[in-house]
């Protein structure tokens, strides 16, 4: 098991290079390769031909390209110094960038909206993991009854509307018209029920997206499970249906689960693009939003690297849950 986990550390820490340089190719070689001027980008279109050029060099675009990676991969671990002449910034440790346009290090920017995105991520998957699951394995059990064909429609539903739809949808119906909840944010330090208010229907409305995937593969998984030897072996043992379902057929049926829980709770790492402008939630999605349109290029770069780090740990953990959940894997 300890071997496993060496393993296991030891490629997520080369995956970890291999993304910093990777994000580093996408927003500074390719630009290159194809002729766009980083620095305008970086400053913005309006800015003065001086500003472009103090910008350019403090980026050390005229660097080799060993160096930028470099300063680069060296700015995310240790801080970065910007400097052009006497003009000097400073972004400290973990720098994932700088932007020009606003006077801001990217950093503590992200720290500040990631809470919002990852209350908003674990809430809705407690939701989905719950519900969606649940309706999968009885879908499985009762499979061709009444039961099984409406859940499959409702978890078809969930599949096919998109978030801004059910989200509107939920905000008119359970908050303007009925006016159970408020639906408006507030921060946790300043209500706990006004947050829980704030969250619940955009936890339900993403909760509703993922639960319908994850009750469809939880339904098709579970039925080629229960078609195995070794469940046929146990209920001729005479173990309970009970027992067999929960010790044997689910411990098999979470593995796929467990591979797609990761892969979603970490892209959602990056923000709820969607989900956080419908209902106006400060977190990372929206950041990211008002990035694209504002042309503020550092803070989309920020978030691309807190994403891939994201989903790039989740895999991480998901994979030690692999061993503690399928004995196969400590023995492999």
């Amino acid at each position: 098991m300890l071997a496993y986990l060496i393993r296991r550390l030891f490629a997520a820490a080369v995956m970890l290079v291999v993304i910093i340089l990777v994000v580093f190719c996408i927003f500074f070689l390719v630009p290159k390769w194809a002729g766009v001027d980083i620095a305008l980008n970086f400053v913005g279109k309006q800015a003065d031909p001086a500003a472009v050029e103090g910008v350019r060099e403090k980026l050390g675009l005229g660097d080799p390209v060993l160096v930028q990676a470099w300063e680069f991969f060296k700015g995310i671990f240790a801080g970065r110094t910007y400097a052009s002449g006497g003009d000097v910034t400073n972004c400290a440790a973990p720098c994932f960038g700088y932007s020009f346009k606003t006077e801001q290090s990217v950093w503590p920017v992200l720290t500040e909206r990631f809470p919002v995105t990852l209350a908003l991520a674990l809430g809705a998957a407690v939701l989905w993991l719950i519900f969606g699951v649940a309706a999968g394995v009885l879908s499985a059990l009762k499979r061709g009854t009444l039961w099984d064909r409406g859940a499959m429609v409702v978890a078809l539903a969930g599949v096919s509307l998109p978030i801004y739809f059910t989200g509107l949808l939920s905000l008119a119906i359970f908050s303007y018209g009925l006016g159970w909840i408020d639906g408006q944010f507030v921060p946790l330090e300043e209500s706990l029920t006004g947050w829980l208010g704030g969250m619940i229907l955009p936890w339900i409305t993403l909760a509703f997206l993922y639960a319908a995937m994850y009750a469809r593969i939880t339904r098709a998984t579970m039925l080629e499970i229960l078609g195995e030897d070794y469940i046929r072996t146990a209920r001729a043992k005479g173990l309970k249906e009970q027992v067999v379902i929960s010790k044997h057929a689910m411990r098999s049926t979470l593995t796929p689960l467990l591979t797609m829980l990761g892969m979603d709770l970490g892209a959602l790492m990056g923000g709820a693009i969607l989900t956080e402008t419908t209902f106006s939630l400060p977190g990372l999605g929206q950041k990211v939003l008002d990035a694209i349109k504002n042309h503020d290029l550092p803070f989309i770069l920020g978030v691309v690297l807190i994403t891939s780090l994201a989903v790039l740990i989740a895999n991480l953990v998901v994979d030690i849950l692999y061993a503690v959940i399928d004995p196969r894997v400590r023995l492999a």
